[in-house]
């Protein structure tokens, strides 16, 4: 029942939430009243929250055609009937008996989610049972980890759809009204999913103090990712600085919040600082608010300065202690009646319709607006003011930091240099530089913020808009980043912008960055030798001219023109049996991982495993794609199959499909590790075993001095493996070709058989077309050189790689005897192979200690916390050596050295590396 009609008896429904506020006053004991309504210090933040919401006007608009209005909306993949959740709130016990049961059935009755706080009064189960919305969990992060993650299983395990990180709780603020009570928790209320006997719950404050973890930073997000595939939203941000670092980081979401003015007394209310932080999310995350909410028009102020929806939290609780879950409800739906009063005064027909045009007076401009479209958001001084009279956000958290970037932040702005070949080391998409990535398990980031425009009323006839003004004119046609696919907003597709700002802020440095050839190997006049020598081939085999013409200058088979020729390389160079017919030749590798993806992950459940840290352009596909990704973490001498199998037991057991593995088994991109043979048969052994696919990448076997152990593919004799090829390295990298060996029969209903290769074929079709005829002719006329035996080719080009390891290896041991080392807490990786190793330094190697790098020593290298797909890196560097000269090496390593030790000195950190990266 809701509160819209009296469910019996003398009670009726009051008309306002301040009135649901006072009768609620009088049925509390004074000192819970105070508990639940108190805020830190003179609680001016507390006041600051409602006055904000009180200083904004809308604008009413008549004869719209907009009709009542349709608030509903979707955040984070779910349709809620409007844009408001009830905020975390603890001990719902203290209102009403049955606590937060009686919540959820209020709002489940109103379509709207619940965040239940890490300190309910009702099990989650208890609370799982009645839902029917969405549940999120709020989560304190507690200095036992070990609490935290049985929180977080028992939530995921109830059905709980989201984390929310409160981070702005180090410790609790000063709450005067419960120091004057020495308030204390009844006997018989206690957080019902902790453990009862671990800690005294009865002083809040006090258990605030010697419970919560006070150094938590922003590698918790991917802790809790790496603990539970939810997605994640830090709630506590009131900078645009902190929320660039939150998306940096990995968050799903934002939730702008002062913790409803009970943490730090006299900072801005939170509709303050949402338009600033607003223009910094820029659509990249959900967007929600929290604090002062008091009127449906509240909500829609928020939505107009840029928010997606907003989380409601004192009153719900005065509607408990007024009527259990019936108060509950007609707080709920009394907001929900204003909102859609508000909505049809303002001529507003979709939650996503607001904007600022909804604001009157001097803060009706277009900045808000574009903003929440998606538009390219203006930093700094040049942003115009929007919000509720005051000018929210006005100091350096809302402009782009020069300096202490967190790991994957990007910069915009003037400041920001354009790419160009000075600043793009990288030759391609194996040689990018990724943000963090999304963890497993990430939640679609397109489709969980605004409802579709064809809502109500859009399909009306509406009358002329007023002319806009001219700079809202020259911008209207801005898209909303919420509308585009959720991967854009991944910050693994944003991937070189910090390493290029400080390449082209830097240009004399010695770059470890780029994975690139070394460029001395090339002749600008051998291309043309090798089209000659292809075309040369076909005539010999017959073709005629018009043939040849035709080969050259047409599409050809989608599949490729040049298959025949790479099976026999492959058998004559690897030992790989492969016909032409289990052959796609494909736009680089990059390509073949994507169509391999996109054939392979049918549903939902599909999960992608990859070794960890990995070559960020299978985690990029994977999110394009929407396919979720499980790491398994290399060890330090490297990975284990047995760690593989684990991630195999643990994902079934959570009731998702390992569908395939992605491995780099010689010398990685990027930490330079290779699998033993004993790894290789073991691995093999576990895909059959737990019907496993391996996607084997291995783009360095043949520019690598030595003897090479043999591909997975030509160990593979149940077919267990799609090998991903590509001519990068050992041809040249401008080609862009390279081929998917993919043998594995797939049979339709009627029985008929084919092979992976001819669907993979299909696919490409719709996406590329074919590999272009003149690319796929250079690298077969190079095939033709050689023999097929590209190994032997690249003979001169392998010793220079291996004498650049050594140069670089031997280097480092100069710089840093054993014992130094030793002292220091610095180590290193000697790979056999390959064009990559691994630092493991004392200190946080994140883009600030990059920025110092390049700035005080004039050397670039790269955080290998960019290449962890979950947690991890955080004090390891990866250093790529292929394209410098040895003296450049010798020069990169002194200046690698010296800021080795600066920054050791300057963090105090010494003796061996802890953790992960030890």
């Amino acid at each position: 029942m809701t509160g819209r009609t009296a469910p019996s008896g003398a009670w009726r429904p009051p008309l306002s939430l301040d009135e649901y506020a006072e009768r609620a006053r009088t049925r509390l004991d004074p000192a819970v009243w105070d508990f639940i309504e108190g805020g830190a210090g003179d609680e001016r933040t507390l006041a600051a929250n409602r006055a904000a919401f009180d200083r904004v006007r809308l604008r009413p608009r008549v004869l719209t055609g907009a009709g009542e209005g349709d608030p509903s909306t979707t955040v984070l993949g779910r349709r809620w009937a409007a844009p408001v959740a009830v905020a975390p709130m603890a001990y719902h016990t203290l209102m009403h008996p049955d606590g937060e049961t009686a919540t959820a059935r209020a709002a489940g009755a109103a379509g709207l989610p619940l965040v239940v706080s890490t300190f309910a009064g009702r099990s989650f189960a208890e609370i799982a049972a009645v839902a029917g919305s969405p549940l999120w969990l709020q989560v304190y992060c507690f200095r036992d980890r070990a609490t935290t993650r049985r929180l977080v299983e028992q939530a995921a395990d109830a059905g709980f759809e989201a984390l929310v990180l409160t981070a702005d709780t180090p410790r609790l603020g000063r709450r005067l009204r419960d120091l004057r009570n020495d308030f204390r928790l009844p006997p018989h209320i206690t957080p019902a999913n902790l453990p009862a006997d671990e800690a005294d719950y009865s002083s809040p404050s006090e258990h605030g103090r010697t419970g919560l973890d006070p150094s938590l930073d922003w590698s918790v997000i991917a802790w809790l990712r790496s603990v539970s595939p939810l997605p994640v939203l830090v709630k506590g941000v009131m900078t645009a600085e902190d929320a660039r670092c939150a998306i940096a980081a990995g968050a799903d979401g934002i939730v702008v919040s002062n913790h409803g003015g009970r943490q730090l007394d006299g900072t801005a209310a939170t509709l303050e600082v949402l338009p600033g932080i607003a223009a910094a999310v820029d659509g990249r995350c959900a967007l929600l608010l929290d604090g002062g909410v008091r009127r449906g028009r509240d909500v829609l102020a928020a939505l107009a300065l840029g928010a997606d929806a907003v989380l409601l939290g004192r009153p719900v609780l005065h509607g408990l202690a007024v009527a259990g879950a019936d108060g509950a409800a007609g707080v709920l739906d009394l907001v929900l009646d204003e909102l859609s009063e508000a909505m049809a005064l303002t001529g507003t027909a979709t939650a996503a319709d607001a904007d600022a045009a909804l604001l009157a007076g001097p803060e009706d401009t277009t900045a808000v607006r574009h903003r929440r479209s998606g538009a390219a958001s203006t930093t700094g001084p040049q942003a115009p003011a929007a919000g509720p009279e005051a000018t929210p956000a006005a100091g350096p958290e809302d402009t782009v930091p020069a300096r202490h970037h967190p790991p994957g932040a990007t910069t915009t702005g003037p400041q920001a240099p354009a790419a160009g070949p000075e600043a793009t080391p990288a030759a391609g998409p194996e040689d990018t530089v990724p943000a963090r990535h999304h963890p497993p398990g990430a939640a679609p980031r397109d489709d969980r913020r605004h409802p579709p425009e064809s809502a109500a009323g859009h399909d009306r006839p509406r009358p002329p808009e007023p002319a806009p003004e001219a700079a809202e004119a020259t911008e209207a046609a801005g898209l909303r980043k919420a509308d585009l696919h959720r991967s854009v907003s991944d910050p693994v597709l944003d991937t070189m912008n910090f390493l290029n700002e400080i390449t082209g802020r830097f240009p004399d440095v010695v770059s470890f960055a780029p994975g690139r050839p070394y460029e001395e190997f090339f002749d600008k006049d051998e291309i043309l030798d090798h089209v000659r020598r292809y075309l040369d081939h076909l005539a010999a085999g017959g073709a005629s001219d018009e043939a040849i013409r035709t080969a050259l200058y047409q599409y050809g088979p989608t599949a490729g023109q040049i298959r025949g020729l790479i099976s026999d390389s492959l058998r004559a160079d690897e030992g790989i049996d492969a016909p032409p017919g289990a052959i796609v030749v494909t736009v680089g590798a990059q390509e073949g991982m994507l169509l391999a993806l996109r054939a392979l992950f049918a549903g939902p459940g599909d999960v992608l495993l990859v070794a960890s840290p990995c070559y960020v352009g299978i985690t990029g596909a994977a999110s394009l794609l929407g396919v979720p990704v499980r790491p398994v973490e290399e060890r330090a001498d490297g990975l284990h199959v047995a760690d593989v199998e684990a991630a195999v037991l643990a994902e079934r057991a959570r009731g998702r499909r390992p569908r395939a593995f992605y491995v780099v088994p010689d010398h990685s991109n990027p930490s330079g590790n290779t699998l033993s043979r004993r790894a290789r048969e073991e691995l093999l052994e576990l895909a059959a075993r737990h019907d496993l696919l391996i996607l084997e990448d291995s783009p360095y076997r043949l520019v690598s001095p030595g003897a090479q152990l043999p591909t997975l593919k030509a160990m593979d004799r149940t077919r267990r493996v799609v090998h991903l090829g590509s001519y990068a390295k050992s041809v040249f990298p401008g080609a862009r070709v390279g081929f998917v060996v993919a043998d594995q029969p797939v049979r339709d209903p009627s029985g008929a058989e084919s092979l992976l290769a001819d669907e993979l074929a299909k696919i490409k079709s719709m996406v590329t077309v074919n590999t272009p005829a003149l690319s796929q002719a250079a690298v077969a006329g190079a095939l033709l050189a050689c023999g097929g035996r590209l190994t032997e080719r690249n003979a001169v080009p392998a010793k220079h790689y291996g004498e650049a390891l050594r140069v670089t290896l031997e280097q480092l041991d100069r710089h840093f005897p054993e014992d130094v080392r030793d002292r220091l807490g610095i180590g290193w990786n000697r790979p056999s192979g390959g064009f990559f190793l691994t630092v493991r330094v004392p200190f946080p190697a994140d883009n600030a200690a990059l920025l110092r790098s390049a700035e005080d020593h004039g050397v670039i290298w790269t955080p290998m916390a960019y290449f962890y797909p979950g947690p991890g890196g955080e004090r390891s560097i990866r250093l790529s050596f292929s394209y410098l000269s040895t003296a450049r090496i010798e020069d990169g390593i002194a200046r690698f050295a010296a800021f080795l030790r600066a920054e050791t000195e300057r963090s105090g950190a010494t003796g061996p590396t802890p953790g992960r990266d030890a």
